[in-house]
């Protein structure tokens, strides 16, 4: 709430020094705010009475813009990628399978692994857990356990996040 938008008729006013000036009417902070060629700006609406300062309110949008702008390139956003494996995988398949998990681990992504069950195999979940515990073993070195093997219907899923650096 900036300047005529402020609804309250009574506010405790702060001046651009940060010095308070007390309890004013609506019309008294615009008319100091103006011969200051500044704004009037609700800081704190809940408060009995309202807390408004008195500041170049164009100046702190950009700052505050300059801040948001900061804060989102500093943050990392984590991608999750999926390698499918099916219980009677071969070994090259499985090395080539591996050998992507690890490109994804180095890059800093999630990777989810994920056994699809089709038909009969169902019955035999045991070994569909042993090729997840492989392949969680063979990736040891890169990355955590975040997720232990579970199932899901007729999935199972394992998913591995990086080992970060502090």
């Amino acid at each position: 709430m900036v300047n005529d938008g402020i609804r309250a008729r009574e506010l405790r006013l702060i001046d651009q020094d940060g010095e308070q000036l007390g309890v004013k009417t609506k019309a008294e902070a615009l008319e100091i705010a103006e011969k200051a060629n500044l704004d009037v700006v609700l800081v704190a609406a809940t408060a009995k009475p309202p807390v408004a300062r008195i500041m170049d309110y164009g100046k702190f949008r950009f700052e505050q813009q300059k801040k948001d702008k900061e804060a989102r390139k500093n943050q990392k956003i984590i991608v999750m990628k999926e390698v499918r494996l099916s219980p009677t995988i071969d070994e090259h398949d499985f090395d080539t399978k591996l050998r992507n998990a690890r490109k994804f681990l180095e890059k800093g992504d999630k990777v989810k692994c994920s056994i699809r069950f089709k038909g009969r195999a169902i019955t035999h979940k045991e070994i569909g857990q042993r090729v997840l515990d492989r392949f969680a073993k063979e990736c040891a070195d890169l990355c955590t356990i975040e997720q232990r093997p579970k199932m899901d219907g007729r999935s199972m899923f394992l998913v591995l996040a990086p080992i970060q650096e502090k």
